[in-house]
């Protein structure tokens, strides 16, 4: 059960109390804290053990430099308290088989905001990120993530059911 699960089941339960009336557990606040923390971290534990784990899997690639066509790129990457501090030599173009979680680095955080000044309609200046250039990226060659896919920037119009024909 969730933290937010537990704090609203216990919400509910004191506020149907009578005025006047307490909750049997109120002067056992601490215990109820433990419990929900305990609760919490364990929940916190299994999902953070969980996505290490599909984070290490390994997957095979090409990685784009779209700032210099043919050159290098070297990082330092650790997400996990567990993890080993890891370097990371990339080649433009070349194949590498790599964890997940660094293929995800490399598509996500590879690009630089180009600021666009424009006015709002009381006449006041501001600023907005007018575009993102990409500086670095990773071509998957067999993975897919539904969570990675921007489907905001793409608009589908119809989709049409085609039959074969005999």
């Amino acid at each position: 059960m969730a933290r937010w699960q537990i704090i609203c089941y216990i919400y509910l339960i004191r506020s149907n109390c009578k005025r006047g009336e307490h909750f049997p557990s109120q002067n056992h606040k601490g215990e109820e804290m433990a419990l929900s923390d305990k609760i919490n971290k364990d929940n916190i534990k299994t999902n953070l053990k969980y996505q290490r784990d599909k984070d290490r899997e390994m997957v095979k690639g090409i990685f784009r430099f779209y700032e210099v066509e043919g050159g290098s790129m070297s990082f330092i990457f650790k997400v996990y308290k567990e993890d080993p501090v890891e370097r990371y030599d990339f080649v433009d173009g070349e194949v590498y088989s790599i964890p997940l979680g660094v293929a995800k680095h490399l598509n996500k955080n590879g690009w630089y905001p180009v600021h666009v000044h424009t006015q709002t309609e009381a006449g006041k200046p501001s600023m907005k990120v007018g575009q993102k250039v990409r500086r670095f990226g990773f071509q998957s060659l067999e993975f897919v993530d539904i969570e990675d896919f921007n489907f905001n920037d793409k608009q589908i119009v119809t989709v049409d059911y085609i039959e074969k024909g005999n």
